[in-house]
């Protein structure tokens, strides 16, 4: 049972192209460095490195570094090994992520996890990330590594929040957003943040940049969110369901048992909290969220951040990088449609 139809794959990704475009020269350079910097005499890092990091994946937040950076007229390097930084920054959770999720699928591919086990992924993990900070330190700007340090600690306050919410269906909507605050949107904060820091502009400019990836990254969260119960598995890179099949608690559930009757509550609870999964549940969870309409309001609350990330943007004068960041903000949203 579908809830969510989503557009044509071609339709989502062409409201993304005109960023693409514009960071076409320096993201090539970003992906040099990238490979280069997962270079190791042990063998398996490499190999565990880019069995993700070639595994596809739009490379937004990256990308966000560099618009931004170019958005506030930046001109010199250092906005690569940053934009860099961010990406093994991303990487680095993703594989931690799986280990905590014990995740089978990453990408449309085995996770990590699956092939090299779980502590290939977690040490891997701690490799980038120390890659990512040697890059910060190379750039030589303090506030750049105070941004994006920060985002580190609260990213993994964020894992530990949902840790410790995990299987709790009694979560309420706002502990819910204070998760994917800190999970999700922080390092989305943090990418948009050092491109106007690096070219040290106005605080105003650099708050206005900072909001715009907060808000985007709540956005993209909840979309995916939506997703997992009404999307397909080529757009989701794993299986439809796997955040039920995990006991995840995102937000189409606590809406969905928040609005349910005892019987609907219960059903939550047996499966969510107790992992009593058994055939047929996954149909049963799409028409409980169908019936109060989870998923047309978590769609709905994506598109208030999203409206907030593009206010954000109208500090700024008219130009082609304006444009392309708030056609990105309608991209992250798309993908639902």
């Amino acid at each position: 049972m579908g809830v969510v139809i989503p557009l044509e794959e071609k339709s989502a990704d062409r409201l993304i192209e005109p960023l693409t475009a514009l960071v076409a020269g320096d993201m090539d350079r970003v992906n040099q460095t990238i490979l280069s910097r997962t270079g190791s005499e042990v063998t398996m890092i490499p190999e565990v490195a880019n069995h993700l990091i070639s595994s596809g994946g739009k490379r937004l937040r990256p990308i966000l570094t560099l618009a931004t950076a170019g958005l506030c007229g930046y001109s010199g390097d250092g906005h690569i090994k940053l934009a860099a930084a961010v990406e093994f920054m991303h990487t680095a959770t993703l594989l931690h992520d799986d280990v905590v999720d014990e995740s089978d699928m990453r990408r449309g591919r085995e996770a990590a996890r699956v092939l090299w086990g779980n502590e290939a992924s977690v040490l891997v993990g701690d490799f980038l990330l120390g890659q990512a900070f040697r890059m910060m330190v190379e750039v030589g700007s303090l506030p750049c590594l105070d941004v994006l340090s920060g985002a580190a600690v609260v990213i993994a306050e964020g894992e530990v929040m949902q840790l410790s919410a995990a299987k709790d269906t009694e979560t309420t909507e706002d502990a819910y957003l204070a998760v994917i605050r800190a999970k999700t949107a922080a390092l989305f904060a943090a990418a948009c943040e050092v491109g106007p820091t690096l070219a040290g502009r106005a605080k105003a400019e650099i708050a206005a940049c900072r909001g715009y990836g907060a808000n985007l990254g709540i956005a993209f969260q909840l979309i995916d969110d939506a997703l997992d119960y009404g999307g397909s598995s080529a757009k989701l890179g794993k299986n439809v369901g796997d955040d039920f099949r995990e006991g995840k608690i995102t937000l189409p559930v606590v809406l969905s048992f928040r609005r349910g009757v005892a019987q609907e509550r219960e059903f939550w609870r047996r499966t969510l909290e107790k992992g009593e999964v058994v055939d047929g549940d996954l149909e049963i969870a799409l028409a409980t969220m169908k019936k109060h309409r989870a998923l047309e309001d978590t769609i709905e609350r994506a598109r208030h951040y999203g409206a907030m990330a593009r206010d954000a943007l109208e500090l700024f004068a008219p130009s082609p990088w304006k444009h392309a960041l708030r056609d990105a903000v309608e991209f992250a949203i798309s993908r639902a449609h």
